[in-house]
């Protein structure tokens, strides 16, 4: 019986832990849903916002009288992309900042969830949340602007969408340690790194506009082949097979930043934890 209970796990204990950390990913995604519908009218201030802006900077597009429907397609697709990615990134670097806000950050940080079934939990609810605000100005679009997407590969869209995804979730853990480091003010430095991101990488613009110095940003930016490949399918209608050249550095990025971003943040969180930073938030 001892020989027994010494014994290593075996498939059914290695599911079991496995479904536990589902669960436990799950509930984390669960929390912040609880959180946004908590915050319903925040929420609704800055979709509103969202869309404002976003139909600002097509009407400017509607206003030019060479090729106007190609402009406005091309700020269109560069204000979705923007939105979905902005919104990825800032619910997943943005999460410590909520969880001192809430007054949770202690109980998370010391719950005996791993931090990537805590990450995996949080980088879900970003991308549904993010997917549902997407589609919502999509919506509001295609009421006030009538434009032909007759020739877009919808598939290659999403699989570029699905690979940007995977690149935006490590940058977005890497930015998460900035409200471990600076207690103070570190989710407004999250800020510092999406409007670089916006203005390097060609959401409203081609990156061949840039200096060449911001060009160099740009090819190390996730969201410049987001924005390059869903244009090359939905305005050129660029095959499946074809986006190699965007999915590639894409999918580099993400293998890179994420398990990178992990390390970090393990070590940042060591840190915090030290020098009792977790509870301050002043």
């Amino acid at each position: 019986m001892i020989e027994l209970e010494r014994a290593p796990s075996h498939p059914p204990g290695t599911a079991g832990r496995l479904r536990r950390e589902a669960l436990a990913a799950y509930a984390f995604m669960e929390r912040n849903f609880f959180l946004a519908r908590r915050y319903w009218g925040w929420e609704i201030a800055f979709l509103v916002y969202n869309i404002t802006s976003s139909l600002s900077v097509l009407y400017i597009g509607k206003a030019q009288e060479v090729n106007s429907q190609h402009l406005i397609l091309y700020l269109g697709i560069g204000t979705l992309v923007w939105s979905y990615l902005r919104s990825v990134f800032a619910n997943i670097s943005e999460m410590i900042a909520w969880e001192r806000w809430e007054g949770t950050i202690e109980y998370t940080m010391m719950a005996p969830v791993s931090r990537l079934t805590h990450m995996l939990g949080v980088s879900l609810f970003s991308v549904l949340y993010g997917i549902a605000r997407t589609a919502i100005l999509f919506l509001a679009i295609a009421l006030l602007f009538d434009v032909n997407l007759g020739n877009a590969n919808f598939g290659g869209a999403l699989v570029v969408i699905l690979f940007g995804s995977l690149s935006f979730i490590g940058v977005g853990i890497m930015a998460a340690v900035l409200p471990l480091l600076f207690t103070e003010r570190g989710e407004e430095m999250t800020f510092i790194i999406s409007s670089v991101l916006l203005l390097v990488s060609g959401v409203y613009y081609p990156v061949s506009v840039l200096p060449g110095w911001m060009q160099s940003l740009a090819r190390v930016s996730p969201a410049t082949y987001v924005l390059e490949g869903m244009r090359a399918t939905v305005l050129d209608g660029r095959a499946t097979a074809e986006l190699g050249h965007y999915l590639l550095p894409m999918a580099v990025i993400g293998l890179l930043t994420i398990p990178v971003g992990m390390a970090v943040f393990n070590a940042v969180e060591r840190y915090a934890k030290r020098t009792g930073r977790l509870k301050r938030s002043g």
